[in-house]
């Protein structure tokens, strides 16, 4: 089209032609370096993603930052074929994204390499760089379905007929039914008021316990026993109870808190591989 105004204006010696082809064509060659120069020099930080489980999306926390006193507009971040997520930042500054990648399955998971683009300041031009992801996510199992109780077992090493069981101690007060709970649990008398269905909660002893092995629990295959001790875990965590696990080779021993929660989480993901 330019070098058509050109041939257009040279053969009528129109001297309008001539200005407005060479303004047309000096905006382009500006647009090229100010696209170039939103993205140079960028710097970009990324946190590790927390874990999530499978079938959920990493959530991944990426930083720009300008450290040339110069603004960007309208720069965008992407993971692989995903929708790309734009921002300004301010000179001098830095803003922050959050990009979503679906997992697959469970193990440790490697962020695929993070895009940057921008058209800033005309859309004339696109600049892009993309770079490899250091970073790795751990995918939990996918829990199973809610609806299986917690087993009652036996305490691993302890004395003959020592059982583990969910506290029925000390009576607490009343709580709504959840699915599985025990029919001899449910208050009938509080049900018959029509005030809807609810069960007695209990306190449990201190050294009562619950423990769940890979090898008592029911399923297909490993990925659906993992499944079902990942809602366990998931169950006695939010139940407050102590609980211990045992997977081929790997025992954790009874307790209770974040920490042992995300530990067990951990031991399922990676069960197998290396």
């Amino acid at each position: 089209m330019l070098l058509c105004m050109l041939l257009a204006a040279i053969n009528y010696s129109l001297n309008l032609g001539f200005l407005l082809t060479f303004v047309i064509v000096g905006m382009a060659l500006s647009s090229m370096l100010h696209t170039w120069r939103n993205l140079a020099w960028l710097q970009v930080n990324a946190s590790a993603p927390a874990p999530v489980f499978a079938g959920q999306h990493i959530q991944l926390q990426l930083e720009l930052s300008d450290k040339r006193q110069r603004a960007r507009y309208a720069v965008g971040a992407a993971l692989a074929l995903e929708t790309a997520v734009y921002t300004d930042i301010a000179a001098g500054h830095s803003a922050t994204l959050t990009l979503s990648l679906a997992s697959k399955q469970r193990g440790w998971m490697q962020v695929e390499p993070i895009a940057l683009s921008t058209s800033f300041p005309a859309g004339l031009y696109r600049v892009w760089t993309s770079f490899p992801s250091p970073l790795r996510c751990l995918i939990y199992p996918a829990p199973a379905e809610p609806g299986l109780p917690l087993p009652e077992g036996a305490i691993p090493g302890g004395s003959e007929g020592e059982t583990l069981r969910r506290g029925d101690d000390d009576f607490s007060g009343l709580r709504p039914y959840q699915a599985g709970d025990s029919p001899r649990r449910i208050d009938w008398k509080a049900s018959s008021r029509e005030q809807g269905l609810y069960s007695r909660d209990f306190h449990a002893a201190a050294h009562e316990q619950c423990w769940l092995d890979l090898a008592q629990t029911p399923g297909k295959n490993l990925e659906h026993r993992l499944s079902q001790l990942t809602r366990w875990v998931m169950d006695a965590h939010e139940q407050s109870l102590s609980y211990g696990l045992q997977l081929p080779g790997i025992t954790l021993e009874s307790a209770h808190g974040e920490v042992h929660y995300h530990a067990c989480l951990r031991a399922l993901a990676l069960l197998g591989q290396r």
